[in-house]
């Protein structure tokens, strides 16, 4: 044990013998044993006796080494003087030495036998102050704290501690009473100003207090956890003896008395019923602190709360439904009559089986929001799930109990939550789902989706059939060909077209507008928008089959518009085709058509992408070279054969043409299809490309109001293509007028809306020489309608 001494009147000489102590701070003040070994401080320690007594103790950086480097040793240490030498049998020293002052070194001058060193004393900078005494209190209740809560330090100490009244030695006697680390010790040595001393152990000991307590809270839970469970058991063997000897059974806990309620009024099917009365009575033998009563818990209470027998009864109107279809969606003429005869049928037949409805067609035009008009109209919950990059078959089926954590699938989740059996359960992007080792999700959609096996649905967690035939399941996707064909052959597929501009502008001031305005705060009479200031956002600022984007201009309009009122603007706030730019920027888009001339080698084509029809332009040059043919604009495989196969045709046709032939031997030719940075693919550009070459070689030019579409084969034949109410509505919104097709696809016309092809002049071919008749200057049209 440390102690404190009054400290006695000694002469700091200037040069001083050093003593360097491992992992140790002598603080002014303070009394402490040190024993010593090395011969080197055994004979300085010889030798101060015999002078002064005096020596100077620092500490060493490095621990427990022989050798100490001169920039190892700490500058700052103190002034002690030798009170007493015990000689040990070994050879060693053990001395108790009294710490005087602060010192630090100015230089080391001698090495050898042991350091001696320039020094000087270091003066305390002390002013009485509130501060200080403050300080002063709060250190000696804290010291109290840690001597309550650590009992290695002796009720002496905190004693001592107490009757302490200079701040300098109350800092110096806790420091050395208590546990720190080497670094925070010769921070208090080198701090001369008292007041920050103080402050710098006001830390170190809060700190301490936050240990101490955190180790004593721990301490006492770990003890009263054990005491806990030992008395409950005790309490629990007796009490099984009590009943015993009684001859009573044990009664059913609260938690057991629950479910058989909630069984009873579940009305489950026979089998359900057997499974959750078999897992209640396996409930009833676990012991509650086991790890399987929470698994037996957790899944009695999915088969309590399932809807087995719970359903909405069904509102089936035709006229509301119609009326309800048309509040939520402009146009869909086709769809809405598809989705009438679908209601209508439910009518006349309670029991129907199917089919399984599923919306094809671009982002925004509606598919999600027709499900919801469905539930409407039938006063069935709504409830949705999107499939998109699922890749694990337990997301569909559940996990098997077995596995910690273990739920059912993404279907009976959704049922519990809509807490009916006959929902509208919308299935969205299930042309997204993917695969991997955990399984194939579309799989196991294969059964959900089958009205002759959906009725037995069985998960993998609950492992009881759960009747799906009631639920009215709605699929969509953007895309059709990545749907496996097993699952797109349980659905019905209803195509959903890209809107014309004159819709979207309606689409506009009747939905997506007013929504707007509510949204953003506002009202009806703070902004009106004008129609010609509608049709520039939509020609100018999206590019898109829906209308998802334009209700973001709409609402980025609305925002700045908010933003006005809410600084204090009063009046109506008018939307006009010239002051649309001050609100959304320079125009994104730029469409060229009015524009454009009849050129040599640039060619009109129509494509099919996930997200509607596109105008697609093909350029052709040529240039002096040897035979070398470009394709470029990131084209796939398909595409470039398309342009060989085209290129072929021309060659072999190149007198009735009036090529001539030298050119081909003495030229490379380039077909580019802009847009480099959009993958490109499929045939429907070959009669596109074969008329942007014809055009090349002859120098004849391709009329610019006309598009095409259409595959070309080897013998020129023009083969029929998919996508055509796409690229019809794309050529509607691009403002062409004249549309060449194959003669096949003049069947798809019919499936168009009147709106749509009316004042377009369609084409139809079967050979690629018609297509040059139609598209070059000097060739002859012949209209057919």
């Amino acid at each position: 044990m440390e102690e404190k001494v009054e400290k006695p009147s000694y002469s700091i000489p200037n040069e001083i013998p050093l003593l360097v102590l491992d992992n140790t701070v002598l603080l002014p003040n303070i009394i402490m044993p040190y024993p010593v070994k090395d011969v080197r401080d055994i004979q300085l320690i010889n030798d101060s006796l015999v002078d002064s007594k005096m020596i100077g103790v620092f500490s060493n950086r490095i621990i427990e080494k022989d050798e100490i480097p001169k920039d190892e040793i700490f500058e700052y240490g103190t002034a002690a003087v030798v009170l007493k030498l015990f000689k040990i049998p070994d050879g060693s020293i053990r001395i108790i030495i009294q710490g005087l002052k602060r010192i630090k070194i100015n230089r080391v001058i001698q090495d050898e036998p042991y350091r001696r060193a320039e020094i000087h004393v270091i003066e305390d900078e002390y002013k009485p102050s509130m501060q200080i005494e403050v300080l002063q209190r709060n250190i000696v209740e804290t010291f109290r704290k840690i001597t309550e809560l650590s009992p290695n330090i002796p009720e002496e100490i905190l004693t001592a501690t107490i009757n302490i009244n200079d701040p300098a030695i109350l800092a110096d006697f806790i420091c050395s009473n208590i546990e720190m680390d080497l670094a925070d010790r010769q921070n208090i040595l080198k701090e001369v100003n008292i007041e920050n001393r103080l402050k710098i152990l006001t830390t170190i000991l809060g700190r301490e207090v936050k240990m101490l307590e955190l180790g004593s809270k721990i301490q006492t839970k770990i003890s009263t956890e054990f005491d806990k469970s030992q008395r409950k058991y005790f309490l629990r063997e007796q009490l099984k003896a009590i009943k015993k000897e009684l001859g009573e059974d044990e009664e059913l806990s609260v938690e057991i008395t629950e479910f058989t309620n909630k069984i009873k009024k579940a009305k489950m099917p026979k089998e359900a019923l057997a499974v959750a009365e078999k897992e209640l009575d396996r409930l009833k033998r676990i012991n509650p602190a086991a790890a399987e009563y929470s698994v037996a818990v957790n899944y009695l209470d999915w088969l309590v709360s399932l809807p087995w027998k719970v359903s909405t009864k069904d509102r089936v109107d035709i006229n509301r439904a119609k009326k309800i279809l048309d509040e939520d969606h402009y146009g869909l003429v086709d769809i809405k009559d598809r989705i009438l005869e679908f209601l209508a049928i439910r009518k006349l037949k309670k029991s129907i089986k199917g089919p399984i409805l599923c919306f094809v067609g671009p982002p925004g035009v509606g598919k999600t929001s027709l499900g919801q008009s469905i539930a409407r109209a039938l006063c069935r919950k709504f409830i949705r799930i999107s499939l998109g990059g699922i890749r694990d078959e337990a997301e569909i089926r559940g996990h098997r109990r077995t596995y910690v954590g273990a739920l059912p699938g993404r279907i009976l989740q959704r049922i519990k939550q809509a807490g009916t059996n006959n929902p509208v359960f919308m299935l969205d992007e299930v042309d997204k789902i993917g695969m991997d080792f955990r399984g194939d999700p579309s799989s196991a959609l294969l059964e959900v989706l089958d009205p002759e096996q959906n009725s037995t649905f069985s998960d993998h967690y609950v492992e009881v059939p759960f009747d799906l035939s009631n639920v009215l399941f709605i699929a969509t996707a953007n895309e059709l060909y990545p749907i496996p064909p097993p699952l797109r052959d349980r659905m019905e597929i209803i195509q959903l077209p890209g809107y014309i501009n004159e819709d979207k502008v309606k689409i506009a001031e009747r939905y997506l507008i007013p929504r707007q305005i509510k949204e953003n705060g506002l009202k009806p009479e703070n902004i009106s928008f004008v129609t010609t200031a509608i049709e520039k956002i939509i020609t100018d600022y999206t590019r898109e089959a829906g209308v998802r984007n334009i209700e973001r201009e709409i609402g980025t309009i609305c925002r700045k518009v908010a933003r006005k009122f809410a600084t204090g603007h009063k009046k109506i706030v008018k939307i006009t085709k010239n002051s649309v730019e001050k609100y959304l920027g320079s125009a994104k888009f730029y469409s060229d058509m009015g524009k454009r001339e009849n050129e040599v080698g640039i060619a009109t084509g129509l494509a099919w992408t996930p997200f509607g029809g596109e105008i697609l332009y093909i350029e052709s040059v040529m240039m002096r070279g040897n035979k070398g043919f470009t394709l470029t604009g990131q084209l796939g495989d398909v595409m470039k054969e398309s342009a060989r196969a085209a290129l072929s045709y021309i060659r072999s046709k190149s007198e009735e043409l009036k090529i001539d032939n030298r050119i081909f031997e003495k030229s490379d030719i380039h077909v580019h299809v802009p847009a480099g940075a959009t993958p490109k693919d499929g045939p429907s550009a070959g009669i596109t490309i074969a008329t942007s070459l014809a055009s090349l070689l002859t120098k004849k030019p391709i009329k610019h109001d006309i598009a095409m579409t259409g595959e070309i084969t080897l013998r020129g034949k023009v083969m029929p293509v998919g996508g055509i109410r796409e690229k019809v509505v794309a050529a509607k919104r691009a403002g062409i007028k004249s549309i060449i097709i194959p003669k096949k696809n003049m069947s798809d016309l019919e499936n168009i809306p009147e709106k749509i092809i009316k004042n377009l002049h369609f084409y139809p071919v079967e050979a690629i020489d018609e297509v040059w008749n139609l598209a070059l200057i000097d060739g002859k049209t012949n209209k057919v309608q």
